[in-house]
């Protein structure tokens, strides 16, 4: 069962965190961006997460129903019946729910896995975040309290973020916060394992400067040092078992040497969407614009059905996205280190 079971998707973690690499987690939007990434994991030999945004959500219901709950739903079967023909694992994960999208987005999806669980099945996602950044501490800590029970109770882990991922992503626009938002402090992260400790599993998105997008080289000042500040500071304070399992936002356009220096911080999870976004958009202008006159009835003429059928150009990007996926394996050294069929 290539979609991971929970005690699978645990091991695969303590596995990431026990051998110093991540698993990529890349955005999917669709069967064809599905497809992309379980081939990428199967052609690195590497275990990875595939995880869904409200926005992915919304746009895989369909323009009329527009439901990025139902979408959600969706596109986690397609994962299911799809990943039985691989030999590697992945984990099916939803990205940045905000504490507005809780009750039309999130709770919908633990309640289909519920559902899924009284017949006999897993979980329909092995993973959420709630992303509570936006609010204070305490308040952040409240609902993730409330949120990380629940997913408890169904095998399911909670990601949480303290400090704010910069930039933009699915209309929810930090960039006009202060710089010093991105960057979660050693209190906050002391803060986040006294709150959280003892309630079930959970993945922790503190932030060191990262943003969601791409920008020009230099424009980002990640401080990687700030994962490990605050890992010293709860192991200092509650020993080593305290250690969290990072997720590192934002990770499109990173400097592979602060990408790997996180690996040694405890992260195991990085989201990657914009370069693998652009991955798949990239052969597609290719085609169109070397097959203009085909694509397009000019004057008269009737073009080439070969290249306007949008399987002509979906599978370059399909292959494209998939190659750039690859290269996230490498980067985060979880190429050739699947534990399916060993767990």
């Amino acid at each position: 069962m290539p979609v991971a079971t929970p005690k699978q998707y645990a091991a695969m973690i303590d596995a990431a965190q026990k051998g110093n690499y991540a698993y990529p987690a890349v955005n999917i939007t669709s069967l064809t961006t599905i497809n992309a990434a379980l081939k990428a994991f199967a052609d690195a030999k590497s275990d990875g997460i595939i995880q869904v945004s409200t926005g992915g959500g919304q746009f895989a219901s369909g323009l009329n129903v527009a439901d990025a709950a139902f979408g959600a739903i969706v596109l986690a079967e397609a994962c299911h019946t799809l990943a039985e023909k691989y030999d590697i694992l992945v984990g099916l994960h939803t990205d940045h729910c905000h504490p507005e999208k809780v009750e039309g987005f999130l709770k919908p999806l633990l309640e289909a896995s519920r559902k899924r669980i009284a017949e006999g099945k897993g979980p329909l996602f092995q993973s959420h975040m709630f992303d509570g950044s936006v609010l204070p501490l305490e308040e952040n800590m409240k609902i993730s309290q409330e949120l990380l029970t629940e997913c408890n109770e169904l095998d399911i882990i909670l990601e949480i973020e303290a400090g704010v991922v910069g930039g933009e992503e699915d209309g929810h626009d930090t960039s006009g916060l202060p710089a010093e938002k991105l960057y979660t402090t050693p209190e906050d992260m002391v803060g986040v394992h006294e709150a959280l400790n003892g309630l079930g599993r959970f993945l922790f998105a503190a932030t060191f400067g990262n943003v969601h997008g791409t920008y020009k080289p230099g424009s980002v000042k990640l401080k990687p040092t700030i994962l490990k500040e605050g890992q010293e500071a709860v192991e200092a304070k509650y020993g080593a078992e305290s250690r969290f399992d990072l997720v590192f936002h934002g990770g499109s356009g990173s400097e592979l040497s602060d990408i790997r220096e996180t690996l040694g911080y405890g992260v195991v999870k990085m989201n990657i969407d914009t370069d693998t976004q652009y991955a798949f958009t990239r052969p597609i202008v290719t085609h169109i614009c070397e097959n203009i006159e085909g694509v397009l009835k000019i004057e008269d003429e009737v073009g080439n059905k070969k290249t306007y059928d949008p399987r002509s150009y979906l599978k370059k990007g399909e292959n494209h996205m998939a190659l750039r996926l690859i290269q996230a394996c490498e980067d985060l050294c979880s190429n050739g280190n699947t534990i399916f069929g060993k767990v």
